[in-house]
């Protein structure tokens, strides 16, 4: 037994050599192999973050069409008028999300970052001239031949790119007293011709509020923002109350829209008369609404329906379910958004993220704040679904500007 069991060990073995010898050589592992490996793992796609894109942009068509057919038919003839220039800023905005997502390197924009918000401000100034033109009260954009173009959704683009430079080059020193002031103090210049030269109090408090953000998550420390927060808090509440116990509600429209806020009932026939008939919309959906395109409140009783107030005729006519469903989205956005900006490879690209999160996050919070009255009326629009043409393609440009920082990410 001993002898036969040896004699097959035997017979084992020369063949285990002969496997071996036929065998390929195990490769020997460099550190030019690691790199090139590692160069073959980048170009990460968040294909999460284009299909919640998507679906905010096709739902955003669909629903301004249901919102603003009756009076785009009433004005223009053509129930379809919003839907045609909305769509095709849409169309022209995935076509430069696309174009960013593909650039070279998203550390270009780095060296542009200067001309970027030079160019911003020259936008705001022209406003100004005979280039600028009103609309609805207000002389907030700039008529360049076929295609209208509102200055302050550039600049917000715009501030996320200077920021993200500025904070980046400044390294460490930002997160002295001294360097957060001096970044903070170069946002006023942009904040204030937004809000003096556009008159546009709301993208104003936007673009200060996508700086505090970038600056918040660039620097260590809680407390200074804790004081700026309180300190802002309570010039607000001075504010509003020294208005409504001192002020006449005629000396401006912003007073009359506090005055209206805090008592919708009493200017019901003035500036109360809109976000009123908003909570009539949001209070007869219930919870699964009327249906799609039975929306009593779009019929001339919520006017210029399609822009700040398209959440309000979300809710009639698809209920509380279709309203959160709605910032559900919103909600995967933002956190798609948080993987990418934790997962960067240098705090330039994770700037660009955050300042795209912050842009987005400020601006759905105030609308839903505004529609349901629990702030004053500033006139606020819900990214890619309520109406405007620069505002989507601006919105859609940071996204692809997303896109091409997920690219360098490395499995």
């Amino acid at each position: 037994m001993a002898t036969s069991a040896a004699r097959k060990l035997a017979e084992v073995k020369p063949r285990e050599r002969a496997v071996i010898r036929r065998m390929p050589k195990r490769p020997q592992i460099t550190e030019k192999t690691v790199q090139s490996s590692a160069e073959k793992t980048a170009g990460y796609v968040d294909y999460s973050l284009i299909l919640i894109v998507f679906f905010l942009c096709i739902f955003g068509l669909i629903m301004l069409f249901s919102t603003s057919s009756f009076e785009a038919g009433m004005k223009f003839g053509d129930t379809a008028y919003y839907l045609k220039r909305q769509a095709a800023a849409t169309m022209l905005g995935i076509g430069v999300m696309f174009l960013l997502s593909v650039f070279p390197h998203y550390r270009i924009l780095k060296h542009l970052a200067m001309p970027a918000y030079l160019f911003s401000a020259g936008l705001i100034a022209l406003v100004m001239t005979d280039l600028g033109y009103e609309a609805n009260g207000a002389r907030r954009w700039l008529q360049i031949g076929p295609v209208s173009v509102q200055p302050a959704e550039v600049a917000k683009f715009a501030m996320i790119v200077f920021l993200a430079a500025l904070i980046t080059v400044m390294r460490g020193k930002a997160s002295s007293w001294k360097g957060f002031l001096f970044c903070f103090l170069m946002t006023l210049p942009i904040v204030l011709m937004i809000y003096r030269i556009t008159e546009n109090l709301s993208s104003a408090i936007i673009v200060l509020g996508i700086a505090m953000i970038m600056l918040f998550v660039a620097t260590p420390g809680y407390r200074r923002f804790v004081l700026i927060a309180a300190i802002g808090c309570t010039a607000v509440a001075a504010i509003i109350y020294g208005i409504l116990h001192y002020a006449d509600p005629s000396q401006s429209v912003r007073f009359a829209r506090i005055f209206a806020w805090n008592d919708l009932e009493a200017y019901a026939s003035g500036k109360g008369y809109q976000p009123l008939q908003a909570l009539y919309a949001i209070g007869s959906g219930g919870i699964f609404g009327k249906g799609l395109g039975q929306s009593i409140q779009k019929t001339g009783f919520i006017p210029e329906v399609q822009n700040d107030m398209i959440f309000s005729i979300i809710c009639e006519e698809l209920g509380l379910f279709g309203g959160i469903a709605v910032l559900m989205m919103f909600f995967l956005l933002l956190w798609r958004l948080v993987i990418i900006a934790s997962n960067t490879e240098d705090l330039f690209g994770s700037l660009l993220v955050i300042g795209v999160m912050g842009h987005i996050a400020i601006q759905v919070i105030l609308n839903i704040a505004v529609v349901t009255s629990l702030i004053p009326n500033t006139g606020i629009t819900l990214p890619f679904i309520s109406y405007g043409g620069s505002a989507i393609v601006m919105q859609l440009a940071e996204i692809g500007v997303v896109m091409n920082v997920a690219r360098r990410i490395r499995a």
